[in-house]
C-alpha cells in the first residue's frame, strides 16, 4: 500500500482522508507505529518547518493538528496494546489566574503530533495541580503558558513549589506565551523557553534526549 498520501493528508490538514488511510492501512496489516513514525510525525515536522518559514500560519497548524489528532484517536489504543513507547510525557497548562488557552492548545496539539503523550491540565492551573499531575503521570516535562504580564509570576511560583516539594530535579520545565522571554526563563530557573508551537516540540525533544 502506498502510504505517501497519509503524509500528504496530514500536511494539508485533510482529517477525513487521514482517518480513512489510517483505517485502510491498519486493515491491510500495517503497524500503527510505522504509520506514526514514518508518515504522520514527519508530516507534522514539515508543518512546523513551514510555519517557521512563514509558509504556514496558525490556521494551517490547527487544521493539520486536527487531522493528526483524529488519526491518533484510532492509533493510541493500538499503540498502548503493543507496548509502544512515546517520545516522552508532557504536562501542559496555563498558570493560575490566566484563562487564555489558544496558544496552550496549539502547543499541546503540536506536541502530540510530534510523538509526545500530552496531559493537558487546562487553564488557571495552580502549582499544586502541576505537582499532583507529576506524581500521577511521571511526566518528563512541564510546559507552562501565560498571556498576561500579571500572571507570569505564576511560573516562578510553580518552579519554587516544585523545589519545595523536592521534585524539581525530576522534571524539566519550559515556558511560553506572548509576554514571556528567554531572559525571564533564565531568571526563574526554567529549563527552556519557546515563542511558538513548532519550536516547543523541538525544545522538548532536545530536553528528553539530553
Amino acid at each position: 500500500m502506498d502510504l505517501q498520501p497519509l503524509y500528504d493528508s496530514v500536511l494539508i490538514g485533510d482529517a477525513k482522508t487521514t482517518r480513512s488511510i489510517v483505517e485502510q492501512a491498519l486493515a491491510e496489516g500495517v503497524g500503527p507505529q510505522q504509520l506514526l513514525d514514518d508518515y504522520m510525525i514527519p508530516a507534522m515536522d514539515e508543518v512546523g518547518r513551514r510555519f517557521e518559514a512563514n509558509e504556514y500560519f496558525v490556521p494551517e497548524l490547527l487544521i493539520s493538528a486536527r487531522a493528526m489528532k483524529g488519526a491518533l484517536e484510532i492509533l493510541r489504543p493500538l499503540l498502548a496494546d503493543s507496548g509502544s513507547q512515546t517520545i516522552g510525557r508532557v504536562i501542559v497548562g496555563t498558570v493560575r489566574g490566566d484563562l487564555h488557552d489558544i496558544g496552550k492548545n496549539l502547543v499541546a496539539a503540536m506536541l502530540e503530533g510530534g510523538g509526545f503523550e500530552v496531559v493537558d491540565l487546562g487553564v488557571d492551573v495552580p502549582p499544586e495541580k502541576f505537582i499532583e499531575s507529576i506524581g500521577e503521570t511521571n511526566a518528563d516535562i512541564i510546559a507552562m503558558s501565560a498571556l498576561l504580564t500579571t500572571t507570569m509570576p505564576g511560573m516562578k511560583t510553580t518552579i519554587e513549589a516544585l523545589e519545595s516539594a523536592g521534585i524539581r530535579n525530576n522534571v524539566k520545565v519550559i515556558i511560553g506565551g506572548a509576554p514571556v522571554t528567554q531572559r525571564y526563563a533564565d531568571e526563574i530557573g526554567a529549563d527552556g523557553f519557546s515563542d511558538n508551537a513548532s519550536a516547543a516540540v523541538r525544545l522538548c525533544r532536545d530536553l528528553v534526549n539530553a
